[in-house]
């Protein structure tokens, strides 16, 4: 993939999350399939995702792959033990050792459900195994932040439509 095709990606991707469903009626009234492949298969309803564990990674840049690998195997274990994937983030250009990765919950205690079930999972334990055996994870910080009431999927007016 080009550079230029992977920052639009990445600039697509951005403005999916943060405006939803309010992009595909900006594009509609600009006449544009914008974008396209996001709009056909992202959900766009915020309604159940009150709280998101955003996860700063400080990454061994020298072993990007084994934490795309490890990013990847967290897409099959998360939604088995109930938790939302928002995505993993690696560094493309700029900073080359923090990654991120986002997932929501319904509330901080549907979060300790998930944490539970993360522990009882054979292929979570194996996942944090590695990662410490290889030392992929130099730090790891938390932070649980909610979406302000309001400001999320917030439907296009006319006016700004143009």
């Amino acid at each position: 993939m080009s550079r230029k095709r992977f920052f639009a990606r990445c600039r697509d991707g951005l403005l999916f999350f943060l405006f939803g469903e309010r992009l595909s009626v900006w594009a509609s009234a600009l006449d544009k399939d914008y974008p396209a492949s996001l709009l056909a298969s992202t959900p766009t309803s915020n309604k159940h995702m009150t709280i998101t564990c955003f996860i700063r990674y400080e990454i061994d840049p020298y072993q990007r792959e084994a934490f795309k690998e490890y990013a990847e195997n967290w897409g099959r274990i998360i939604p088995r033990c109930g938790g939302r994937l928002v995505g993993y983030f690696l560094p493309y250009e700029g900073t080359n050792n923090v990654a991120w990765g986002l997932i929501t919950f319904d509330s901080l205690a549907s979060y300790e459900a998930y944490r539970k079930k993360l522990k009882a999972d054979p292929e979570a334990r194996k996942n944090f195994e590695t990662a410490v055996a290889k030392r992929i994870i130099l730090r790891e910080e938390r932070t649980f932040v909610e979406a302000v009431d309001g400001t999320c999927n917030v439907p296009l007016t006319p006016e700004g439509a143009r």
